[in-house]
């Protein structure tokens, strides 16, 4: 019998993270709660989650800084983590979304569409294998084995980075739009913005290096594109 999926809730008002739980339950999921950045670091280290809500404002550390360490370290860099806060102004929605939070939930929200989101964010998490390698002048990717590399050197790469990775390869030299990115690599029932388009690609770029992230490009006014002959970076980051 499959195991039910594994939800840490980091929140540290107990009626809120006693409703969450209880719809989680009632909807298939296994919720553990934590109340604050030490118990919540105490659950990780004991079992990692299949996705993990975490509140901003929190005794101790905040969950900005916990995403922060997290998406940095080995282990649990790749568990999706959704931020559920008051605040919902967009620096504060873009602040969580560098911070490494794969989505970003402002209070109140309903449980049909935490739901909708932790079930995305999952799928994102778990990208379907293909048996195909691709390759774009010196960058190769293997979906098969889940790998990527640059003039045969391993590029390590979180779940959503590899998935953007992958379809713009499959797709290379084409204009692609955030809305289009949103749509074949999110899904196209996500409640997600587009300027969440904007933080996967700076990482994907990042992870990529100085030779092989400029292969992505900024399309001013259009999107993004992937080519194996880049611009001079200065070019290929304007207007990101």
């Amino acid at each position: 019998m499959r195991q039910q999926p594994g939800v840490l809730i980091v929140e540290d008002e107990p009626a809120i993270a006693e409703l969450i739980a209880v719809n989680l339950r009632h909807n298939g999921f296994r919720p553990t709660w934590a109340m604050d950045s030490a118990s919540a670091q105490r659950e990780l280290d004991d079992a990692l989650p299949d996705v993990i809500l975490l509140d901003w404002m929190l005794p101790g550390e905040s969950g900005l800084a916990l995403a922060k360490r997290w998406r940095a370290h080995p282990r649990t860099k790749a568990v999706p983590i959704i931020m559920l806060t008051a605040r919902g102004d967009e620096a504060d929605r873009v602040a969580g979304l560098d911070a490494g939070a794969d989505d970003y939930i402002a209070k109140p929200f309903s449980t049909k569409e935490l739901l909708a989101r932790m079930r995305a964010v999952m799928r994102r998490h778990a990208p379907e294998q293909v048996a195909s390698t691709v390759t774009v002048g010196a960058l190769l990717l293997d979906g098969a084995t889940y790998r990527v590399s640059f003039a045969g050197q391993p590029i390590k790469l979180g779940p959503t980075e590899f998935k953007l990775l992958q379809y713009l390869m499959s797709h290379a030299e084409r204009v692609h739009s955030r809305g289009q990115l949103l749509d074949k690599v999110w899904g196209d029932h996500v409640f997600i913005e587009e300027r969440t388009v904007d933080v996967h690609v700076k990482r994907l770029r990042e992870a990529l290096g100085s030779q092989a992230g400029p292969m992505v490009e900024t399309v001013r006014g259009a999107g993004y594109r992937l080519t194996a002959q880049s611009a001079p970076a200065a070019l290929v980051l304007a207007g990101t």
